[in-house]
């Protein structure tokens, strides 16, 4: 049984209703969501032939050997899961460009006391 979306968009799917799905996703060690930590770095609909959606999702840890990795990419492949009317997710862990401290967002730095 497929979850109640939590995001109801009458079937056409925004790329701002996936980056607000987005905004939902927290690293556990860091108060920031992961847009504003910069950790997303591509995000794209596909229009499928049968009418669904899907996303592709690029993103980062903070350090290649973050534990939570695995749990954080599970995090927002469900949350944008649960946008109606896409009907597959793929969030992918990548490592290049590596990522630093000058790709937290204003919001993010404020946040985290950077500024």
């Amino acid at each position: 049984m497929k979850e109640k979306a939590a995001v109801k968009t009458n079937g056409a799917v925004s790329e701002e209703d996936v980056w607000n799905q987005l905004r939902q996703c927290f690293d556990p060690e860091i108060p920031v969501n992961i847009v504003d930590l910069g950790l997303v770095y591509d995000c794209r609909l596909i229009e499928k032939n049968d009418g669904g959606t899907k996303v592709e999702v690029k993103m980062t840890l903070t350090a290649p050997g973050c534990g939570m990795g695995p749990a954080i990419a599970h995090d927002a492949q469900s949350k944008i899961l649960s946008i109606d009317g896409v009907d597959e997710a793929d969030v992918q862990l990548v490592w290049d460009p590596p990522w630093n401290q000058n790709m937290i967002s204003e919001a993010g730095r404020m946040k985290l006391g950077m500024i």
